[in-house]
């Protein structure tokens, strides 16, 4: 039987805060609720006290800050997709927020939740992790930035400490010679946990040379992650058909994947395979 939970609607962000210092381990967070609702019906949920920040305009909104772009933890799915900066300078973001879920969903759903929730299917990590992103947590007494790719641990796993809740997300606003690509591979077209999902950025020099890349996977790890060797592979050189494949063999190697009822381990190795070489491809294209 659920136990009874206290539930705070703090007017503020300062009062969040002192809530979420007074009640430790035991407070929670409820954000657009998607996830933590879920666990309240299936009495999941071990916490005294829940602090709504679902109303707290200081945690919304996406702006260009001094070289980055920085999205508010309350930000919602829906509002990654129509934004202009999204579109601009994160266009495999804003293909994620459309594949996200089901509209429903999207409107309540929040980019910081669907983080903290650390799924390994979570659909907003491989793309922010692709664009080298950090998030910033934040205290009572302190506030401080993590790399997204070091944040999230394991499955439902992350460096988030009692008393802290994830403020805001930040990212390099990228080069003039970048582009992405972002797919998602699901049982359905829409409304559906990802059985993988793969997000390339690619950074190419004047005369085609591969100065950085970028090459995010989810569902085949027991935490989204980026492919490290197989970006290696590429940088300094120009990126043919056969590199590319030999990076996206790499890429496929990295994983640890396993057999669930969306697809086997087999299944999800050969395709993350696929997947980042057509990506790749398709990102080169775009910048010749």
């Amino acid at each position: 039987m659920q136990s009874e939970i206290e539930l705070h609607h703090p007017k503020n962000l300062a009062e969040a805060l002192t809530l979420l210092a007074h009640y430790g381990p035991d407070g929670k967070l409820l954000a657009g609720g998607t996830n933590m609702v879920v666990e309240l019906r299936d009495g999941h949920h071990n916490g005294k006290s829940l602090v709504d920040l679902s109303h707290l305009k200081e945690l919304r909104g996406i702006s260009k800050q001094d070289g980055y772009i920085v999205i508010g933890g309350g930000t919602t799915i829906t509002e990654l997709i129509d934004h202009p900066l999204i579109g601009a300078h994160a266009g495999i973001l804003r293909e994620a927020a459309r594949l996200f879920a089901n509209p429903l969903v999207r409107n309540r759903a929040t980019v910081a939740g669907n983080l903290v929730d650390a799924s390994p299917a979570a659909d907003t990590a491989p793309p922010l992790l692709a664009l080298n992103a950090e998030v910033q947590l934040m205290s009572q007494v302190a506030t401080r930035w993590i790399k997204l790719e070091d944040f999230i641990t394991g499955v439902r796993r992350t460096l988030l400490q009692p008393g802290e809740l994830l403020y805001a997300i930040r990212w390099p606003v990228p080069s003039a010679r970048s582009a992405g690509a972002y797919t998602k591979v699901g049982l359905r077209k829409a409304d559906a946990i990802s059985v993988l999902s793969t997000a390339v950025m690619v950074e190419l020099d004047d005369v085609g040379v591969c100065q950085q890349t970028s090459i995010a996977l989810g569902a085949v790890s027991p935490k989204p992650f980026r492919a490290h060797e197989a970006e290696a592979l590429l940088k300094g050189k120009v990126l043919d058909s056969a590199l590319i494949a030999e990076a996206a063999r790499l890429a496929a190697e990295s994983t640890r994947p396993i057999d669930d009822i969306r697809g086997t381990a087999a299944y999800r190795k050969r395709v993350v395979a696929v997947t980042v070489r057509r990506l790749l491809t398709k990102a080169v294209e775009v910048l010749k």
